[in-house]
């Protein structure tokens, strides 16, 4: 087998695009359950905020690509307030509900055939990213080493690190500054953190904005990515992945979040490759697997890792034990 092209292919995946737009959702997360004890279940849906309030905005109504990043920020903010009001006030189990139902009905509102007009329906909206690729600095391809991106994959790639770095930079500010603690001290135990006149329900209230904002971030990251917003890919799977991600590096921890996202995708892309290429060379027998498994059982083994690494190392690479506890009174 050829083990240098499938290192390469697979190292690309690491620092590439998927990386980046699962990192900036598991930030967000992070900031909402690992750092507050809050369950969000519907990242996805700020994720598709994010990217429909910039196609929207700037196909539909055939204005601005800036009010489109703006309209997508609020409208994150928006989504947060209304999904926050009614159940930060209840225990945790309320908030996991109501946006793993916010997640399905964000995605089947966009492919809806009454809203077509609009969100273009099951087949999206393309035509929207040509502001973004004529700001691209690169004019021609960079090669280092073995590798060589194209000019529009590394403006994304400039642009999504870069807000990565960002919103790392952020996290680690916050969470050492006065508000970071009370958000801890509120995963921690709330009750104990109302007692001393902290308004519980506003800090929590920040938290999801915060978070899924950076949420938005990442939807409109990938939407301008492919150069279209498709609804179907901003499926609850979407924010189940992004969990897995945070699990892997270690909630409540600043770094934890881009470590486990480079991992996840550099695995999938390594046991991907490694298994099609047995599979070419019959080290695998047809009847046992061909070609078209190995995207299932690449998602099957990540999760055996997964499942191993929730008895063995509950923290995750990066984090601490004692940071995990949950209050979800």
């Amino acid at each position: 087998m050829d083990w240098g092209s499938i290192f390469e292919l697979s190292i690309r995946e690491l620092i590439g695009v998927q990386a980046i737009v699962f990192a900036l959702a598991a930030i967000g997360i992070n900031i909402q359950f690992g750092y507050t004890g809050l369950l969000n279940f519907g990242q996805a849906a700020f994720a598709a905020v994010g990217g429909y309030g910039v196609a929207v905005i700037v196909t539909t109504y055939e204005m601005s690509f800036w009010l489109g990043i703006v309209v997508a920020i609020g409208a994150a903010v928006v989504l947060a307030l209304l999904l926050g009001v009614p159940t930060l006030r209840l225990r945790a189990d309320y908030l996991a509900i109501v946006t793993i139902a916010a997640s399905e009905i964000v995605r089947l509102v966009g492919r809806s055939a009454w809203g077509r007009d609009v969100f273009g329906g099951s087949d999206g909206i393309t035509g929207f990213s040509d502001t973004f690729y004529d700001l691209n600095p690169f004019t021609e391809p960079l090669e280092f080493g073995p590798f060589e991106f194209r000019e529009r994959i590394l403006w994304v790639m400039a642009v999504g690190w870069g807000l990565v770095a960002l919103c790392t930079l952020m996290v680690w500010l916050l969470m050492r500054s006065p508000w970071g603690r009370v958000l801890k001290a509120i995963r921690e135990d709330e009750d104990a953190v109302r007692s001393l006149g902290k308004n519980v329900y506003g800090y929590k209230m920040q938290s999801l904005v915060m978070g899924g904002v950076i949420g938005a971030l990442a939807g409109i990251v990938y939407s301008l990515f492919q150069g279209a917003m498709q609804p179907d890919v901003y499926a609850t799977n979407f924010t189940f992945f992004a969990y897995a991600i945070l699990i892997l590096g270690g909630a409540a921890t600043v770094f934890g979040p881009v470590l486990g996202a480079a991992i996840v995708w550099f695995a999938f892309q390594f046991i991907d490759l490694t298994l099609r290429a047995a599979i070419t060379n019959e080290y695998i027998p047809d009847w046992l697997m061909n070609q078209n498994d190995t995207g299932a059982v690449r998602f099957m083994l990540t999760g055996v890792v997964l499942v191993l690494l929730l008895v063995f190392r509950p923290q995750g690479i990066l984090g601490d034990r004692r940071e995990i506890a949950l209050d979800a009174r």
